[in-house]
Order: structure tokens, then C-alpha cells, then sequence
């Protein structure tokens, strides 16, 4: 089995996600979105799914991560992202740490001069993490239109004058962006059709492309299905990504690359989550590291120092 050029049609990758909530940043399912792209052909993607399928031996009828995460078959997942595996050099994920991908659509809001992860590191400072994440939560809801704004910004005003520093400044800074607040929920309404600002998948697809297409040639991509990538929203995620040249949705079932990315996205986000929290696996986390794509949106040190390359 191998990812050889010679095997590969040129510059097609198959994506799949886990973790995935919409713009729902912070209080859901997952606190880590990833997005894994395969550098695969047809034959060799079947081929590591039958491994798969004949080293854990489980009737289901389609295999996921949650298969690979079992303690008993931790084996063939240190198999699959091993350096003697089938899809060592020829994949790659991208991660997202919600938190901090919610502070980076504030800090765009609010002030895009500002320093995301300092403020991050000031909010959670001064508040606790618990307190820093319940806050953002609400400024999440409040962004994509799920809270009165105005409530929101009284609100603001309390928790200002309980912290001071960076976070007292960039509190300060929020309070007075309500007319950039404003205008953000009021293009949401007028642009239905706009790629959804707080959803982490554009991006991801972003840096696929960006990863791929390193040599300068074009990347299509054939990614599993999502109801929010419309037509039009392929559209502008091909001016985004300057070298997409397609993107073409694909039930996972009826392709085995996509089921192989699927696995790499959907282990790839336990073992992140892990991380973040505090109960890292070393042996896991270091064989993700090589997948780990460096430019992805995380704001945690302790954990990236863990996942990074």
C-alpha cells in the first residue's frame, strides 16, 4: 500500500470532520472540531479499510473512530498512525480548540489588531476557565443572533468591573464595539447564502487546500456530506482558497478515502480533547503530531506543546 505520486490523482484529497456543531463554539457535544484531509487512491484506501476491518473484526457494517478508540483495539490504532502504516505522509488534520476559535471571531469583531491568544490567556486570568468559557458562550450566542444584544451588553458592563488588565481593556473594547456587533448579526440576515462566519469549516477546508496545494498545483477535494456547504457556498469557498478547483460532496459509505479521513478526524479529535483537558495519552499524541497541520487554531500551550510539530 502507498501514497506514491504515481498512484494518486494529482492533487485530489478526501476530507471528512468530527466534531463538528455549526457555529455552535462553546457549550455543545465537543470543545475540538478537526478536519482531516487523505492523500489517497481508490485501491489503497480499501485496502487499509479491510486491515481495519480484519485486525478488529466487529460486524458493523461501517467502521468509525470510535471503533479504533477502544482500549482493546488501541493496537491498530497505534497501527494506523504509525510511521509503518497506511496513511503515514499521505494525511493530515487540522485542529481547532472552539474556545479560542470563538475569541478569534471576537477579537475580529471587536478590534482585529488585538492579540487572540493574549487576550485569551488575560479572559481566563481574570475570570477562571470555567467563568472565561460560560462568558464567551454567551458572547457566541449573541453573535450568531441566538441573544438580545443589549441584554448582552449590560452584561459586559458588570463583568468589567470585576477584573482589570488586558481583560479589563479588552472588555472595555467590547463595550464599545455594539455597532460592530450590530452590523455583523444584521449581515448574517441579509446574506443567508454567506459561508456561516462562526463555523470552523471553512477555515479548515482553507488550510487543506493550503497544505495540498504547497507545490503550486490545484486541489480538488471530494468531501463527505454537509448540508451547509450549498452551491454557493462552494463558490466562495473556491475564492477563498485560491487553488480549489472543485469541491464535491460524496456519501463517506460510497468512498474509502473519505472513510479514511474519517477515522483521522474522528481520532485525531478524542485524542486533542484529551489534551486540552488534561488527560493526555503521550503515545497517542505523539503519533498524531506528524498529522497535525501547524497552522491549526489552537490556544492552549500546555496541550499544544503536546500535538504541535
Amino acid at each position: 500500500m502507498s501514497c506514491d505520486d504515481s498512484l494518486v490523482p494529482l492533487l485530489e484529497i478526501a476530507c471528512d470532520e468530527s466534531g463538528s456543531e455549526g457555529e455552535k463554539l462553546i457549550g455543545g457535544e465537543t470543545d475540538v472540531f478537526a478536519h482531516a484531509s487523505a492523500r489517497l487512491d481508490t485501491s489503497a484506501a480499501a485496502t487499509c479499510i479491510q486491515e481495519v476491518r480484519d485486525r478488529i473484526r466487529s460486524p458493523a457494517t461501517e467502521y468509525k473512530a470510535n471503533h479504533l478508540l477502544r482500549e482493546k483495539h488501541r493496537a491498530v490504532l497505534v497501527w494506523l498512525l504509525g510511521e509503518s502504516g497506511p496513511i503515514h505522509g499521505c494525511a493530515r488534520v487540522h485542529l481547532t480548540d472552539k474556545t479560542f476559535f470563538a475569541v478569534t471571531k471576537i477579537v475580529e469583531v471587536v478590534d482585529a489588531s488585538l492579540d487572540a491568544a493574549a487576550v485569551h490567556r488575560a479572559g481566563r486570568r481574570a475570570l477562571g476557565r470555567e467563568d472565561w468559557e460560560a462568558f464567551l458562550a454567551t458572547v457566541n450566542d449573541v453573535l450568531r443572533g441566538k441573544l438580545p444584544a443589549d441584554d448582552f451588553f449590560a452584561m459586559v458592563d458588570l463583568v468589567r468591573d470585576a477584573v482589570d488588565g488586558p481583560a479589563h481593556e479588552f472588555l472595555g473594547l467590547l463595550a464599545r464595539s455594539r455597532p460592530r456587533v450590530h452590523a455583523f448579526r444584521r449581515r448574517r440576515v441579509e446574506n443567508p447564502a454567506m459561508l456561516p462566519p462562526l463555523d470552523p469549516l471553512a477555515p479548515a477546508i482553507v488550510a487543506a487546500v493550503d497544505h495540498w496545494s504547497a507545490g503550486g498545483g490545484p486541489v480538488s477535494i471530494v468531501h463527505d456530506q454537509q448540508l451547509s456547504l450549498t452551491d454557493d457556498r462552494i463558490e466562495q469557498l473556491k475564492a477563498m482558497a485560491g487553488r480549489l478547483t472543485s469541491l464535491t460532496l460524496v456519501d463517506s459509505r460510497l468512498d474509502p478515502r473519505i472513510q479514511v479521513a474519517d477515522f483521522l478526524a474522528g481520532v485525531a479529535r478524542r485524542i486533542a480533547s484529551e489534551e486540552l483537558a488534561g488527560r493526555g495519552d503521550a503515545e497517542l499524541a505523539a503519533l498524531l503530531r506528524p498529522y497535525v497541520d501547524p497552522a491549526s487554531l489552537w490556544g492552549d500551550e500546555r496541550s499544544w506543546a503536546a500535538l504541535g510539530n
